[in-house]
């Protein structure tokens, strides 16, 4: 008799909760129909009294300050909420009014690229027409070099890099198919490169002939443009930049592949098909300048980097004070720069920019580049101390601007004393040659 048994008429007559019984519900089951059409009703009534979207001004909790206090605090007095609705009316003002100023400004922006893209469909227009078809006769132009400045259009750059770039060399289609067999088999007979380990696949690279280092390429590869996601292993670019570095190694076995040259190639290839690619490639790295840094010929490059602290003097000698004080070289930031022809240090297609006039200017402006980077930085970098330098200049802001910074390069001056800069670098090997002796 502790537990007291209860009958199943009873149990069932009980309900339940989530501690506990409840008591049984009270009253006579409705039919489904009563019950549907009384739910249609409620519904009906809901509907009617939401308000529409159009009598809601503002979809946020900036309208709370309309309404009352909860029951438990104070009322609103009549100045307080004058006050209150002032300030709401004030606030869907300034929200309406930043809405204006944010549509003008998107239109003004659409406005601006319309008109850039006509600027360039005209400019496009006048490359095709005019001066392709007479580069020996228009490329000197003043004219022809003012345009040159603004940018070359995408459709024509690969075109103008060609001509600008040459072919002393005298490459042919025909070698690069011969050295990219070359390289493919250079490959194969090294390593399987599924199962072999990255050890195994990196014999070690004699000075005399680093044709070997085509094993090395596939490592870089994966690192090019890794935003653009066409380089790595599966994109449409892979197999096409890889063949051109391994062509290359083949074809200069005295260079091979040194790191940073796939972003070079792969510029190229982002405008020109793979056989002018190689060529444009191997001219390119032909040059003095390009010889000097990717044979890491460390005299030439102190000439250079002499030659370049002369103008970075000339033009910001407060900012060179403050190098030479940090003790921040040219050799932290320049060399990175030069590898890779900004194509990694700066966006690409400010980058592309940068190589238009590099193509027309030469070595010479990849300097004037340096320069015009540290001008637009200028009143930031002289406030910073060694390492906050070395982290600046070694990865540069995404979010530069081309007109900003081409501003800059404007202004820097590549004269001193009536000498350009060859002739100055020129100047600098011949002292060095006279303490050599």
């Amino acid at each position: 008799g502790l537990f007291s048994r209860k009958s199943k008429e009873e149990e069932e007559d009980q309900g339940w909760k989530l501690f506990g019984r409840v008591p049984p519900k009270q009253g006579v089951a409705k039919p489904p129909q009563q019950i549907s059409h009384e739910y249609q009703q409620r519904n009906a009534l809901q509907n009617n009294n939401r308000p529409k979207k159009s009598d809601i001004e503002v979809m946020s909790t900036t309208a709370l300050i309309l309404e009352n206090r909860p029951q438990n605090l104070p009322t609103k007095d009549p100045e307080e909420a004058e006050r209150h609705r002032l300030q709401y009316e004030a606030m869907i003002e300034a929200a309406k009014k930043k809405e204006q100023r944010d549509l003008k400004m998107k239109k003004k922006h659409m406005q601006q690229q319309l008109k850039q893209e006509d600027q360039m469909l005209q400019l496009s227009k006048r490359w095709a027409n005019d001066i392709l078809p007479n580069w020996e006769l228009t490329k000197r132009t003043k004219k022809t070099r003012d345009m040159w400045w603004q940018g070359l259009p995408t459709n024509v750059r690969g075109k103008v890099w060609k001509l600008a770039i040459g072919n002393d060399l005298n490459l042919t289609p025909e070698l690069y198919e011969i050295c990219a067999c070359r390289a493919e088999d250079r490959i194969k007979q090294t390593c399987d490169s599924d199962t072999a380990s990255v050890s195994d696949c990196s014999p070690e690279v004699s000075t005399s002939n680093r044709e070997a280092s085509v094993e090395l390429i596939k490592l870089d590869i994966s690192r090019t443009f890794p935003q653009l996601c066409i380089f790595q292993k599966g994109g449409p670019y892979h197999d096409l930049l890889h063949s051109l570095l391994g062509a290359y190694a083949c074809y200069r076995p005295d260079v091979g592949y040194v790191q940073g040259m796939s972003f070079i190639a792969a510029v190229l290839l982002l405008n020109m098909d793979v056989a002018d690619a190689f060529i444009c490639f191997a001219n390119l790295l032909n040059r003095p300048c390009q010889v000097a840094f990717f044979r890491i010929d460390e005299a030439m490059m102190k000439f250079y980097f002499q030659t370049y602290e002369e103008f970075f003097k000339e033009n910001m000698p407060s900012l060179f004070r403050h190098f030479s004080k940090t003790n921040v070289t040219p050799d932290i930031y320049l060399i990175d720069w030069i590898f890779s022809l900004y194509s990694k240090s700066l966006p690409l297609d400010i980058a592309c920019r940068v190589w238009d006039i590099f193509c027309r200017d030469g070595e010479e402006f990849l300097f004037r580049t340096a320069l015009g980077i540290l001008k637009l930085y200028e009143d930031i970098l002289i406030h910073q101390e060694f390492i906050l330098l070395a982290q600046f200049l070694t990865k540069l802001p995404e979010d530069i601007s081309s007109d900003s910074l081409f501003k800059s390069i404007e202004l820097i001056n590549m004269n001193i004393d009536k000498k350009k800069f060859s002739q100055i670098l020129a100047s600098k090997k011949e002292q060095g040659k006279m303490e050599m002796t």
